[in-house]
């Protein structure tokens, strides 16, 4: 099943099971997804469906912390809410313990030190780790191993 159709099925059982929230969120995800086939003229394939699932997890983040800023707590748990809705479409995270051993070893292997080597160690864990990392995570990471 391609993630349109994981989409499709999901939104057909918010629908059945009255989760007006979660539904609306999946039908904003799945019109992204319709709308990036229409821009590439081609099926969606899963490198793009993770990066259109990030965007819009991301999206909601911030959005939660404006809502915080401006005391809107309300909102704030709603967008916090569609998050995790989205989150079930990521593969699993890779832990920080398992982040710090990879970067730990290409540090080691490549002979790289000093603050700057964080491009190369960039470059390298987030394609090794592409959907189960964010580059956030993998920067802070980095520069801790590399100080």
């Amino acid at each position: 099943m391609n993630p349109q159709e994981q989409i499709e099925s999901d939104v057909k059982e918010a629908l059945r099971s009255g989760e007006k929230e979660k539904l609306s969120t999946l039908r904003l995800l799945l019109s992204e997804i319709k709308n990036e086939r229409i821009r590439s003229r081609e099926q969606v394939d899963e490198e793009t469906f993770l990066r259109l699932v990030r965007k819009g997890i991301k999206q909601r983040k911030d959005s939660a912390e404006q809502y915080r800023e401006g005391s809107r707590a309300e909102l704030a748990e709603a967008e916090e809410r569609e998050v995790e809705y989205l989150l079930a479409y990521l593969p699993a995270q890779a832990s920080e313990a398992k982040l710090r051993a990879a970067i730990q070893g290409f540090v080691e292997a490549e002979g790289l030190s000093g603050p700057g080597a964080i491009g190369p160690v960039m470059k390298a864990m987030v394609a090794r780790f592409s959907g189960q990392a964010d580059g956030g995570t993998i920067s802070r990471i980095a520069k801790e191993v590399l100080s």
